[in-house]
Parts: C-alpha cells; structure tokens; sequence
C-alpha cells in the first residue's frame, strides 16, 4: 500500500526569521500486531512508524521515537524558524525497516 504525508505550513507567507508551525499527517495504518481482520478472523501482523526524523536544507531538526499504540494516521507538529529557502523533508521508518518520505520547499518572501 503506497504511504504518502500531507505537510502545511502556517502561515502561509512567512519571511526569513520567522517561526511557522508545520503540520503533518502520516497516512499509515499503524497496525499493532493485536487487531484480527474482520473477514477472515487472522491477526493482522504489527506494522506501524517507528521513528520520524524531520530534515531542513541538509540539517536535521527534530525526531520522533512512536510506538505501536499511536493512532492510525498519526499527526504530528512542530515549530521551526524560517532561516533560508530549502526543503523540508519528512522521513518515517516502518517497524519492518521501510523507509518513506515527503518533502516539500520552505520558500520565504522578501
């Protein structure tokens, strides 16, 4: 199943040296390794985010340890202050080693 993000920023303009709220959804299951499929009865096998890094230009600015407990499609957010133009890079890591990522470009005005 192909995993994907959707990432704001607030506010939407914003200039070098200010701080914007980003705002993430993970789309993912979270599967914990406790649910059974409802058709046929069989636990459904633990798959879920277990680490999110988050990266700006080459640095990077936060992380996140989850466990399996955390809800399906887990939202997180965070501040970050506005230093330059670059990306902004949202990178989880399954239980089960796959990695997946989302980036989207900071562009400040003026």
């Amino acid at each position: 199943m192909a995993r994907t993000a959707l990432i704001k920023v607030k506010p939407r303009r914003y200039k070098v040296g200010d701080i914007v709220t980003i705002a993430s959804i993970i789309m993912h299951p979270m599967h914990t390794g406790l649910q059974k499929d409802k058709k046929t009865g069989k636990i459904i096998p633990a798959q879920y985010v277990k680490k999110i890094e988050v990266f700006y230009g080459d640095e990077k600015v936060t992380w996140m340890d989850l466990f399996p407990s955390v809800s399906a499609n887990p939202f997180i957010s965070f501040n970050l202050k506005v230093t330059k133009a670059a990306p902004l890079k949202i990178v989880w890591t399954e239980n089960d080693g796959k990695v997946t990522e989302k980036t989207i470009q900071i562009k400040p005005k003026g």
